[in-house]
């Protein structure tokens, strides 16, 4: 098994620019600088010091996965807690996750300032932070389509709530397109919003039932203004922050990737994957969203994670990310065989799953193995001179 994982993804280019990298961050969010930092600066000094800051990120990272394979046990047809009359998702799932959720954005928090404490700063933890946020970055909004459900009055259609996970999902790629051309990360007010705001979606009907959300807000169906929120945001303060940022940073000469080409070269490979999924979904002769929605978006999950995953690793190390990551020809080959043989695209969507998180598994593990070498670190252990 230890052999498996000895492949070297990261060239020596990669591991030369990890040396000299140094984080760089932009925070301005009022409820960041005023209320969390502070409560993580005390929280974290409860914690024993020999707890490793990456132990912590994987804690969180496995509370999302909880509150996934939870929900999922209750409703893996995305139908969401009632059944005509009968609520089939008991509430404390919904506050077990909101739970969850919170917990999970707290320890997000609180690891970097544990390594800090401790004197464990370094690439290592921000690549495996930022790599496993790109998968719960993911499994909020796929979370929440249990919340509200699908085929009755106050819902959206499961393609609808795809196009929700997508929108969340691409504004974290954004947030890192903007720092592979800046070099710094500019981190939205709208994350620690969102956070809180995700806990309180789940909290609700957990303390009050499913029922909650059937409700008008401003003459719109709740679940109809949070979907218009969840665009906007994107379309109107991401994006739009983003260019301009990259704007600047051009005008001032500090801009990283001095050509056009290089700036949006991080584009092509979440833009192949992104239209070669929405095809599928269209196109699909057996309309495989509907038939098997969780597979499917986690399908369009793990490729969005390895992609981003490649971009993080590429704009930490300051070298050039991939036009085309080749994951996305497996894919493409995927998507042509379920729409002209309709009668294996069951098959291919379970088989592209298992090939894909096995391949992004891969990645990451080979990625922070080969790292810990070079670094001459553990992942997950603190060294006893670090406990005093």
């Amino acid at each position: 098994m230890e052999m498996f994982f000895n492949y070297k993804y990261l060239s020596k280019k990669h591991l030369k620019g990890f040396d000299t990298y140094k984080y760089s961050a932009i925070d301005t969010s009022p409820l960041s600088n005023y209320v969390m930092h502070p409560l993580w600066n005390v929280s974290v000094k409860l914690l024993p010091k020999w707890i490793a800051p990456n132990l912590l990120t994987f804690a969180g990272f496995l509370l999302m996965v909880a509150a996934v394979v939870l929900l999922g046990i209750y409703d893996y047809g995305c139908y969401g807690p009632l059944r005509a009359t009968v609520q089939v998702v008991p509430d404390w799932v919904f506050t077990a996750c909101a739970v969850f959720i919170f917990v999970s954005y707290n320890l997000d928090g609180m690891d970097g300032k544990q390594a800090r404490r401790i004197g464990l700063s370094g690439p290592l933890g921000e690549m495996f932070d930022h790599g496993l946020d790109s998968y719960v970055v993911f499994f909020i909004p796929y979370a929440l389509v249990t919340v509200f459900g699908r085929d009755h009055g106050y819902t959206i259609s499961v393609f609808r709530g795809f196009l929700l996970v997508m929108s969340v999902s691409l504004n974290f790629y954004v947030s890192h397109c903007e720092k592979y051309n800046t070099g710094t990360l500019y981190l939205p007010w709208g994350y620690d919003i969102s956070m809180w705001v995700s806990s309180l979606l789940f909290l609700m009907p957990g303390l009050y039932g499913p029922r909650v959300y059937h409700t008008y807000l401003f003459g719109y169906k709740f679940v109809n203004l949070l979907e218009i929120v969840v665009h906007a945001t994107g379309l109107f303060t991401t994006l739009p922050i983003t260019i301009y940022n990259i704007y600047i940073a051009k005008r001032n000469r500090t801009i990283l990737n001095k050509s056009v080409i290089g700036m949006v070269r991080p584009v092509w490979s979440m833009l192949l994957m992104n239209a070669a999924i929405l095809v599928w979904v269209i196109k699909s002769p057996n309309n495989i969203l509907e038939y098997d929605p969780k597979a499917f978006i986690l399908v369009y999950g793990t490729f969005f994670s390895n992609i981003s995953c490649r971009l993080i690793v590429a704009e930490m190390s300051k070298q050039r990310c991939d036009v085309i990551t080749w994951m996305c020809w497996p894919l493409l080959a995927g998507v042509s065989v379920s729409l002209y043989l309709p009668h294996l695209e069951i098959a291919v969507l379970y088989i592209i799953f298992v090939l894909s998180l096995a391949a992004h598994i891969h990645y990451g593990v080979c990625v922070v193995r080969q790292m810990c070498r070079h670094f001459k670190i553990q992942c997950f252990t603190v060294p006893k001179n670090k406990w005093k």
